[in-house]
């Protein structure tokens, strides 16, 4: 009858695994042990490795006073630059034909 391991004894299983270089099958055979208790510890140790949920502020993103225009040949101009309509529809042509 196998005997219960502790916490601590699954650790450096699970250590002496990952040092190994072995497949789960080799390592357990070389050290007569069944696959289900590297495994167990192996499942034990991710359970407990998962990142915990941690609380956020949600910031609302300030309007900006810029623009963005997405040309018909794919690339996208954004400015913080004020510009009147004529100078728009021209800055606009000129990348257009670039």
């Amino acid at each position: 009858m196998d005997k219960k391991r502790s916490s601590l004894d699954g650790q450096r299983l699970l250590e002496e695994f990952e040092r190994s270089g072995l497949t789960r099958r080799q390592f357990c055979e070389r050290r007569n042990i069944p696959m289900t208790t590297l495994d167990y510890w192996r499942w034990k140790n991710a359970q407990t490795a998962k990142p915990r949920l941690v609380q956020v502020a949600v910031e609302t993103e300030q309007p900006s006073a810029g623009f963005a225009v997405v040309l018909g040949n794919g690339r996208r101009v954004e400015s913080t630059w004020a510009f009147d309509e004529p100078q728009l529809s021209r800055l606009i042509r000129i990348l257009e034909s670039a």
